[in-house]
């Protein structure tokens, strides 16, 4: 008789999720265990995914702390849950597992076409205009707010709202660190040179550490139409305070010998 009432009980809180077992399963002594090893597994991807984006950063290249941070994150969010089947769902699999319900589907098949689906829409907001790139925090920032829904959807509530500050303290603060932090900013240059006239490209690399920057290693890129050559590259600033502001380079460009035209703009994340 007893055997019958409990079965009854548990297949009533299955059936009834606003039941008071089935609700308080979700904060047990096993969950908010569980969700405190994701909190630690969180923040050392995060710390990991920094160091990263900082050498990236550093070097002048698009993606930055914020980018490799939030992407580092999210996977970590992605892959630690799958190691806790029996906790998603507030320990649901454990109350079907006990009961003659039917066996619950798999949910990491969601989780798969969510991330797949989330990371061809962040991959719409990128944008990229000649040697600039703009857009790759947001694409991370979409992707890492789909495994929060993720997260959510699943049960761990208290790993969703970490990994909510942490993304957001990463896209708010973290370029103010990155300010704070050694850095040396891009630029990226074009060149339009007069019809027939033939640059040469130690004269070009010069010109760029007279005025503070070196040119990046492959980025050159050589158009020729019209008898006129163009010339468009990356160059990183030596230092914080040693490049030489876009203001005062414009107006010493046109002293170089052949320039036509040029078009010079920070290379942006």
């Amino acid at each position: 008789m007893e055997n019958t009432a409990g079965t009854f009980c548990r297949n009533f809180a299955i059936m009834n999720p606003l039941s008071p077992e089935l609700l308080s399963s979700y904060w047990s002594a096993n969950e908010v265990a569980t969700n405190l090893i994701v909190f630690m597994n969180l923040v050392g991807s995060l710390l990991l995914g920094f160091i990263v984006g900082y050498e990236r950063s550093y070097h002048g290249r698009a993606a930055g702390m914020r980018t490799y941070g939030l992407v580092c994150v999210a996977s970590c969010a992605v892959t630690v849950i799958c190691g806790y089947p029996a906790s998603w769902f507030g320990g649901a699999a454990l109350l079907h597992n006990a009961s003659a319900a039917v066996p619950m589907p798999d949910p990491t098949r969601v989780v798969q076409g969510i991330v797949t689906g989330v990371g061809f829409l962040g991959a719409g907001v990128i944008m990229k205009e000649g040697l600039n790139i703009s857009g790759l925090t947001t694409a991370a920032s979409i992707w890492a707010a789909s495994v929060i829904g993720i997260l959510v959807g699943i049960g761990f509530y208290a790993a969703a709202i970490l990994l909510t500050l942490l993304s957001a303290g990463c896209m708010l603060y973290v370029s103010k660190l990155e300010n704070w932090l050694p850095s040396r900013h891009a630029i990226a240059i074009t060149l339009r040179f007069q019809p027939d006239f033939m640059p040469q490209e130690m004269v070009i690399k010069e010109a760029m550490l007279e005025r503070g920057y070196e040119v990046a290693v492959g980025s050159f890129s050589i158009n020729h139409q019209d008898r006129c050559q163009e010339w468009r590259f990356v160059a990183v600033a030596l230092g914080r305070e040693t490049g030489q502001p876009l203001s005062q380079m414009s107006g010493e460009l046109t002293s170089l010998a052949g320039i036509d035209s040029f078009c010079v703009a920070h290379a942006r994340n």
